[in-house]
């Protein structure tokens, strides 16, 4: 029996259509993947494809940790469609998080948790350490985000230099440093302490207050404040 492309079915049952018609939030994660990938491959509707790419990752966390290359490894999936997926969650992501935490004045630690808690939604499904640095101005409010670098997280890679250098141009009062562990577990390694402190005593020298740092794990965090390593 020959399969009936989306472009034949009625026009109400067409996912984009549906979305026009009736809003984003009608669709399911099939749905809403099938108007990302807007065509199917060979054999295989949108939405099939769709329900397929899902089915081998089995989540959207999996589905947004996943690699160019290895999206492709999936029939029908090819560079064009691999980059339309992933530059949707990533759009998703950033949405989710970091209007949050913007304008949002931090007097405390559970003000810092409150903000950083947005951020999960970024580090979600990530494979490597990103470290992140939130500018804050004198009434203590968060006007811009920066990342300074990806990877594992050391000295070589996350030092003073390239982390002050935005806090000066931005004319930054304080700073928040945030990161993620990949493997959920936000308790701070030694070279995260040792960093830690050189980042505080140049900020020091700088006249910049670094207020805290909060590893995100899988759904917790640590604050080096709260935890007395500042």
């Amino acid at each position: 029996m020959k399969k009936v492309g989306i472009n034949h079915w009625p026009e109400d049952e067409r996912p984009r259509e549906r979305l026009i018609k009736e809003g984003e939030d009608h669709l399911s994660t099939a749905h809403l993947l099938a108007v990302v990938l807007r065509t199917g491959s060979a054999g295989k509707s949108a939405v099939e494809l769709a329900m397929e790419i899902l089915q081998h990752y089995g989540d959207l966390k999996a589905l947004a940790g996943a690699t160019i290359h290895e999206l492709c490894s999936i029939k029908g999936v090819g560079l064009a469609k691999a980059a339309q997926i992933k530059a949707s969650l990533e759009i998703g992501k950033r949405a989710a998080a970091f209007p949050l935490g913007k304008k949002r004045r931090i007097l405390s630690s559970r003000d810092v948790y409150d903000v950083s808690r947005h951020y999960i939604q970024y580090f979600h499904g990530l494979k490597k350490e990103v470290f992140r640095l939130l500018m804050l101005d004198g009434k203590n409010r968060i006007f811009a985000d920066y990342t300074v670098s990806e990877g594992c997280l050391t000295s070589s890679i996350v030092h003073p230099r390239e982390v002050y250098i935005q806090a000066i141009k931005n004319s930054a009062a304080s700073v928040i440093f945030l990161h993620n562990h990949p493997s959920g577990d936000p308790s701070p390694s030694p070279e995260d302490i040792e960093i830690t402190k050189r980042l505080v005593a140049a900020g020091d020298l700088l006249g910049i207050k670094v207020l805290d740092h909060v590893i995100l794990g899988d759904g917790g965090f640590l604050s080096f404040a709260d935890k007395g390593l500042l």
